[in-house]
Order: structure tokens, then C-alpha cells, then sequence
């Protein structure tokens, strides 16, 4: 890919002198690639000589897109208001998620097996739906601010 793009470049800089008509393409022993606009001597690798016609090598680019006005003060305000408050929200959503991870209450877990011989935790289920409509709140958190943002 990178050497597509490479060999792209060097045709475009080709096209823009009408003097360069033909490039050549070097492969040394290593696979490493150069270009150049003269033949080489005594070259110990592959050559490959690439033809151009400068007249052929161009492109024509489309209208632009019509540009957006510019927000007022007052618009600009606004959305600035918008995106503190979806970024207060979202840091909300996000705390608490991380505070009902991390500390979980005495409803939130079963204890399977002996105490203090080996008994391993179990979210209840009711836990796990707490997680997750946590979790539904932080990604509508994360929306509500991408709409906030213009994205």
C-alpha cells in the first residue's frame, strides 16, 4: 500500500514536468524501491523504465462543498452550553458505573461455597441489570454529547 501511494506521488510529480517523460523505477537486491528520471549505470538490481504522458496524467477535481455559515454568538453559546452539560452528564454516567463496579453492596453478590475456605463471588442478577442500564446510561451519555459536538 505505501509504495502504491508512493508510485502515485511520483507520477503526479512526473505529470507536473513536461520535460520528464519517462521514470525509472530501481528494485535493489533488499527489495528497496527508488525512482529517478535518469537511467542508471552500473545499477545491480532490477530497472524498470515507466513511460509518461503528461498530457494524459491529470485530474479533475469537483465542486466544493458549499461551505457552512458561520454561527452566531448566540448559536455559538448555546452549543458550548449544550456540550458542558452532555460532558457533565457523561462524566456523571461514567462514575457511577465505576462506583457500582467497584464497590459492590451486600445485595449485589452471592457468596458460592465456604466462607473463608475457598467461597467465590456471584453477581445477582439484579446487579447485573443495574450494570447495565448503567451501562445503557454512559453510551447515551456518549450520544447525547457526539449530537452536542455536531458529530
Amino acid at each position: 500500500m505505501p509504495s502504491r501511494l508512493l508510485l502515485l506521488g511520483v507520477f503526479a510529480l512526473a505529470a507536473n514536468f513536461a520535460h520528464a517523460q519517462t521514470l525509472y523505477k530501481l528494485i535493489d537486491r533488499n527489495g528497496k524501491v527508488t525512482y529517478s528520471q535518469e537511467a542508471p549505470k552500473d545499477f545491480d538490481g532490477k530497472v524498470i523504465r515507466i513511460d509518461i504522458d503528461p498530457n494524459r496524467n491529470s485530474a479533475t477535481l469537483g465542486a466544493p462543498a458549499p461551505s457552512q455559515p458561520a454561527a452566531s454568538p448566540e448559536e455559538a453559546a448555546d452549543k458550548a452550553k449544550r456540550v458542558a452539560q452532555a460532558r457533565g452528564r457523561l462524566e456523571a454516567a461514567r462514575k457511577a458505573l465505576a462506583q457500582a463496579r467497584e464497590h459492590p453492596g451486600e445485595d449485589d453478590v452471592r457468596f458460592l461455597g465456604k466462607k473463608g475456605g475457598g467461597a467465590r463471588s456471584v453477581p445477582t442478577e439484579a446487579y447485573q441489570e443495574r450494570l447495565a442500564g448503567l451501562e445503557r446510561a454512559v453510551k447515551e451519555a456518549e450520544d447525547e454529547l457526539g449530537k452536542a459536538q455536531g458529530k
